[in-house]
C-alpha cells in the first residue's frame, strides 16, 4: 500500500487582502503544498504559528506591525523551524543577504505570475524531500541548487509587472466581469492593451472569458476574476 505523503503546510503572511487571497489561490493550485492560514499582520502570524503546524512562511517583508524580518528573527528565537520564501517588492540586497542569514530559502519579487510561485514552490519541495546522507560534494550541490532558479520567470514579452497589477485589482474589483474596452478605460490603457493582460489572467487560470450577448453587431468577450476555491 502506497503511503500518502503529508502536504507542505504553508502561512501566507501579507498585509494586502488582494494579494493575500491571490497568494493562498496560487499555493492551494500546486501540488503537494496546502494553506495552513492567512495572515494580515506579524501579530496575526505569530497567533496563527502559535496553534498551527506550519512548514513553509510566504511572508511579505512590509507588515502594518513590524518588518517582515523581525518576525523571522523572533520565530527563530523561539525555537520555530518553519523555512521562510520572502515575497515582496523590497529590492535591497542587504535586505536579502540579511534575510539568508535567518533562513530566508528564496525570494520572490512583486508583481508575479503563478507560474513563477509554482517554480519557486517546486524547487523549495524537491530541496525538502532531499534526505539522507550525501554521497558527495555533487549531491550537497544537487539539493542546495535544486533552490536555484535557471533565469528570472518573468511576463510574457511586452507584458508590465505594474499593468498587469492595475488590471487584476479592477478585474478583481469588478464581480459582472468586465469588457477589454471597459478594463482599458479604467486602467487607462487600450482596449487591445487590455485584453493582452486579460488574456495572460485567462491563461494563467486567474480569470475567465464567455461572450457577451445582447448588443448588434458580434459579441464582446465578458472576462471575469476567477475567486479563491476553499
Amino acid at each position: 500500500m502506497t503511503r500518502m505523503t503529508e502536504p507542505i503546510r504553508v502561512l501566507v503572511v501579507e498585509d494586502d487582502p488582494v494579494a493575500a487571497d491571490a497568494h493562498a489561490l496560487y499555493v492551494g493550485r500546486v501540488d503537494g503544498f496546502a494553506v495552513a492560514g492567512v495572515a494580515h499582520s506579524r501579530s496575526e502570524a505569530v497567533r496563527v504559528l502559535e496553534r498551527t503546524q506550519v512548514d513553509l512562511l510566504l511572508l511579505d517583508l512590509y507588515l502594518p506591525d513590524g518588518h517582515g524580518l523581525h518576525l523571522v528573527r523572533s520565530l527563530r528565537a523561539a525555537g520555530h523551524h518553519a523555512d521562510v520564501i520572502a515575497v515582496t517588492s523590497a529590492r535591497d540586497l542587504a535586505i536579502v543577504r540579511e534575510g539568508v542569514s535567518l533562513g530566508v530559502v528564496q525570494y520572490v519579487l512583486k508583481p508575479f505570475t503563478f507560474a513563477t510561485l509554482r517554480d519557486r514552490l517546486s524547487r523549495y519541495a524537491e530541496f525538502r524531500a532531499a534526505a539522507g546522507e550525501a554521497s558527495g560534494q555533487d549531491e550537497v550541490d544537487r539539493a542546495l541548487g535544486a533552490l536555484r532558479a535557471p533565469r528570472p520567470a518573468g511576463l510574457p514579452k511586452g507584458l508590465s509587472g505594474p499593468t498587469l497589477e492595475a488590471v487584476t485589482r479592477t478585474l478583481r474589483e469588478a464581480p459582472a466581469g468586465l469588457t477589454a474596452a471597459e478594463a482599458g478605460a479604467a486602467v487607462g490603457i487600450s482596449r487591445i492593451t487590455a485584453r493582452r493582460y486579460l488574456e495572460h489572467l485567462v491563461t494563467d487560470g486567474r480569470a475567465a472569458r464567455s461572450p457577451q450577448y445582447g448588443q448588434i453587431g458580434r459579441p464582446e468577450l465578458q472576462y471575469r476574476w476567477v475567486p479563491a476555491a476553499h
